[in-house]
């Protein structure tokens, strides 16, 4: 009976630098326009679908946020806390390249205190990586592609009920004698409908039933501001050249030829019980025009029949006119806008494919958004994107300046300037023929990266500089950027003072860290050195978060954070019988695994 409770997988989420809160290292602004914090607590949404796919066909699944905990508690134990658990193997994401540190410790320790308990990684970065990782003493598995709920579901039962590896699709793992063997990557669905992505229903389930609120939570700010996502799509019809997620990357990686959408009814169905849960913004992940226009007429005429009062953002990878505008307007009360431009160089925007259109029509679509009520559009432009120089990263801020003019300073625009940092995606164009898109690649190999994130700032941690900016430039042209922004917002009122004096004061102290830590880099002695960074960490840990932006510039207004008691017991409600029945299902299986004849 007790294998009715046990766990089966307990998914572990990292933090970037498994030691950050002993070691002074100076993350600088790299986290500044994400939600989560340099540490990255944020973990990948595919763990939810993964979760609860595994849960639908009779495991338990519990997911530990151990980044977020050591965040919000500076006596949690991590170490202490991996030794406590007994599941059935350990899954490890490692999805985005600045885990690797995180996620390699955290697997030492699982083998550490639980040697014979297999330890399964996944992800991005894993599936790209997945021949040195599984070198790793430490790590048994890596469960390769982007939709990997079907083989863990396969991987779990053999591992469960020893059952033969090389059936399993997309996995490497290795023999006894230590020897890798690579199956063949064929689960590549077309169709992403056989679960949500990510998946609240699971999320929900699982704080009640391993009665651990704070294991599941996303990010160290979500209770207060519990913004929500529904992801569209895997995969993507863009190929910018710096982006892991391209439609290059993805075919190098996990071997898929086209996106798989998700149906517009799964996501109206999501919309639904994120509207139940409470009225935080929902983050559209991709834009919905990749899927062509049907599916976009499909989806906003499903969604007017909702009468949602959440606030939806809408991500844009190229221009948009009236006619998208009016459907979003029609269908919702509020929305917000997403641009990534990188760059107000057209030529370099055309060579990397991110906004690949001129300036006169990013306007006329800023133009189109306001005109049909959009309350706020998020503009990002970059430093250290391919062929850029030092004075044109300086420059979009007189761009910036443009379209504060053209606009008669309309503080519905929100604008943002931050480092492509700190690694180039591995599988982008720009990782893999680096000379074409002008980079100097310093991380080849997962160990480089690993051994990067050690270094005491994001200069040294930088994987990359570019053949018209050294990473001196890159790091000093991002700083001297986003001082002229932070002058322009005050100057237009987008900032009050306060925060505006803030910011410079932040800035500017970093630079002089940064330039501090170069200092101490120098001193020969090794045991000098460490007491010197030692002294720095106090410093170093208060500008590690918001450095060149205000903490709430990339929030929206909430009115209503959670729901109320009438639609929170209503879910509740209709998860617990979820959870009854899931119960009842691991008590056929299991009885139905013991009355199997040998």
């Amino acid at each position: 009976m007790l294998q009715l409770f046990k766990k089966d997988l307990v998914f572990l989420h990292a933090p970037s630098v498994y030691d950050f809160r002993e070691d002074t290292i100076m993350f600088g602004p790299i986290s500044d326009v994400v939600p989560s914090s340099p540490t990255f607590e944020m973990y990948p949404v595919g763990i939810t679908s993964i979760a609860e796919t595994l849960e639908q066909n009779g495991f338990n699944v519990q997911i530990v946020n151990i980044a977020y905990q050591m965040l919000r508690d500076k006596n949690y134990d991590a170490e202490k806390v991996i030794a406590s658990l007994n599941p059935t193997a350990f899954g490890i994401d490692l999805h985005w390249l600045p885990h690797v540190h995180g996620s390699l410790e955290l697997a030492k320790i699982c083998k550490k205190y639980h040697p014979g308990t297999p330890v399964i990684f996944g992800g991005l970065s894993s599936s790209y990586y997945h021949e040195e990782l599984i070198s790793y003493p430490c790590v048994d598995f890596v469960v390769r592609g982007d939709s990997t709920e079907e083989p863990m579901v396969q991987l779990m039962r053999a591992i469960k009920y020893n059952l033969p590896l090389h059936k399993v699709p997309n996995l490497t793992w290795k023999k006894p004698d230590g020897s890798p063997v690579i199956n063949p990557l064929t689960h590549v669905p077309d169709n992403i409908d056989y679960v949500s992505v990510p998946c609240y229903s699971y999320v929900v389930r699982s704080v009640f039933k391993y009665a651990n609120l704070h294991n599941t939570v996303p990010y160290l700010d979500w209770l207060k501001y519990p913004i929500t996502a529904i992801l569209t799509a895997r995969g993507c019809t863009q190929n910018c050249s710096i982006c892991g997620g391209s439609q290059f990357a993805y075919k190098r990686v996990c071997n898929r030829e086209k996106p798989a959408y998700r149906s517009p009814q799964s996501l109206i169905k999501d919309i639904r019980l994120i509207q139940k849960l409470g009225q935080a913004p929902i983050f559209v992940l991709h834009d919905l025009r990749q899927a062509g226009q049907e599916y976009v007429d499909e989806f906003f005429d499903l969604l007017k029949k909702e009468n949602i009062k959440n606030e939806l953002i809408i991500e844009l990878f190229w221009e948009a006119d009236d006619s998208y505008f009016a459907k979003i307007a029609e269908a919702v009360p509020k929305f917000s806008l997403e641009m990534t431009l990188e760059t107000h160089v057209e030529s370099i925007r055309v060579m990397n494919g991110k906004f690949a259109c001129t300036n006169k029509q990013v306007e006329e679509t800023i133009a189109s958004a306001f005109k049909y009520g959009c309350r706020k559009i998020d503009i990002f432009f970059m430093t250290g994107i391919p062929k850029q120089t030092y004075s044109q990263a300086i420059e979009c801020v007189d761009y910036c300046r443009h379209l504060l003019e053209k606009f008669n300073g309309d503080k519905r625009l929100a604008l943002f300037i931050a480092p492509l940092a700190p690694f180039l995606d591995p599988g982008c164009l720009a990782f893999e023929f680096p000379e074409k898109y002008g980079y100097k690649k310093f991380c080849h190999t997962l160990k480089d990266h690993y051994n990067a994130l050690t270094k005491p700032s994001w200069k040294h941690i930088l994987s990359y500089e570019t053949d018209s900016m050294t990473r001196d430039e890159i790091v000093k042209s991002t700083y001297e950027a986003a001082l002229k922004l932070n002058a322009l917002k005050y100057e237009y009122n987008l900032i009050d003072e306060d925060l505006y004096k803030q910011i410079e004061f932040r800035i500017k102290s970093a630079q002089r860290v940064i330039d501090e830590i170069d200092k101490i880099l120098e001193i020969n002695d090794e045991e000098h050195r460490q007491k010197e960074l030692a002294d720095l960490k106090i410093k170093v840990e208060q500008l590690n978060r918001h450095t060149i932006c205000g903490k709430d510039e990339l929030k929206w207004p909430i009115s209503q954070r959670f729901g109320n008691i009438v639609s929170l017991t209503s879910v509740f409600v209709k998860l617990f019988f979820t959870e009854l029945k899931l119960f009842f299902n691991r008590v056929k299986l299991l009885f139905g695994q013991k009355m199997r004849p040998f």
